[in-house]
């Protein structure tokens, strides 16, 4: 069953007339099962019109609704879909293993690679048990040491980023959230493999940064990327999360915005409806910009991925500065 938004509910209502027209269908008489058949065909097509328009005009707001809906393809979608011979890797070898980061190394289109993203997990226990894809210090020191280790075995690192922010409790402070993210950060921009950032759902903060300080990033078509989630921006400037939908407006968090800006580098369609309708295509699609990312980069030696990485991050920001 699909979750429908809260802008969704006019497809809703023609999406469960059909449902209940389909339920009448095998009941009654041929001539009768002829003119439901006409009349689902003729809601289906309308429903599917209006489907592609609320999609094609989405507001940041609206964006951000889909970026976060529950039914999106996870970490384990990505790479199950993906990724062959995946072998996971857990523990940041100084606390305990975050189950809000995942990764491993497996194959991708036959080249070995490591992969590292958050995963919120699909239902009301496995999202507790991924702390939502909030990471604590030690998902961001596992991330580090597993981009350490492509380092040394020359795999590609493959990065899925889809987090509201890093875990703000006390506990994550007390173990050093901040330098945390800084040292995956550096990592990311340390190596000499080639990094592919992928933004999937919720970029956030520096939570997101950690994993995402790629030599390309790509974006998902309704996926947000921002140094602070909405709602977060809402409550620091006009001390109330409840302007959030103005908050996005001004931030400049689509994939559109930001392809526009340069800080992502690719942004791939999802399926009419958005990444959670039919998520296989959308999986499919991102697997093929990934594979395209890499290819630009198998003449470059570390020397110069390196060079690359910091180099785009630093000029990010400079265009029109005097």
């Amino acid at each position: 069953m699909i979750s429908f938004l809260d802008f969704e509910k006019p497809i809703a209502e023609l999406e469960s007339k059909i449902h209940e027209l389909r339920q009448l269908g095998g009941d009654g008489e041929a001539n009768l099962e002829i003119d439901i058949d006409e009349e689902v065909g003729r809601l289906q097509a309308k429903a599917d019109q209006l489907l592609r328009e609320t999609y094609d005009r989405l507001t940041p707001w609206q964006k951000v609704q889909v970026a976060r809906h529950p039914n999106r393809p996870q970490f384990n979608d990505y790479v199950s879909a993906l990724i062959d011979d995946f072998t996971p890797l857990s523990g940041d070898r100084a606390f305990a293993d975050d189950k809000a980061v995942a990764g491993g190394i497996g194959r991708f289109q036959g080249r070995s690679v490591m992969v590292i993203g958050h995963e919120k997990g699909t239902d009301t226990q496995s999202r507790v048990r991924h702390n939502f894809g909030m990471a604590r210090p030690e998902g961001y020191r596992k991330a580090a040491r597993l981009m350490r280790l492509a380092d040394r075995f020359g795999l590609a690192v493959i990065t899925l980023v889809d987090t509201q922010g890093a875990y703000p409790g006390i506990g994550a402070e007390e173990r050093g959230q901040a330098e945390a993210i800084a040292r995956s950060t550096e990592t990311c921009l340390d190596i000499r493999v080639p990094l592919i950032a992928c933004i999937v759902g919720e970029g956030g903060s520096g939570g997101a940064v950690a994993l995402a300080t790629g030599n390309s990033v790509i974006m998902l078509e309704h996926a947000v990327y921002s140094v602070i989630s909405p709602e977060g921006c809402a409550s620091i400037l006009w001390h109330s999360a409840e302007r959030a939908q103005e908050a996005a407006e001004a931030m400049k968090l689509t994939a559109q915005d930001l392809s526009e800006l340069k800080v992502v580098d690719k942004v791939v369609e999802e399926s009419i409806g958005g990444a959670h309708r039919n998520p296989a295509s959308t999986v499919a699609a991102l697997g093929e910009a990934i594979a395209e990312a890499l290819a630009g980069f198998d003449d470059s030696d570390g020397g110069q991925l390196r060079h690359h990485r910091r180099e785009k991050f630093l000029e990010m920001g400079g265009a029109g500065i005097a």
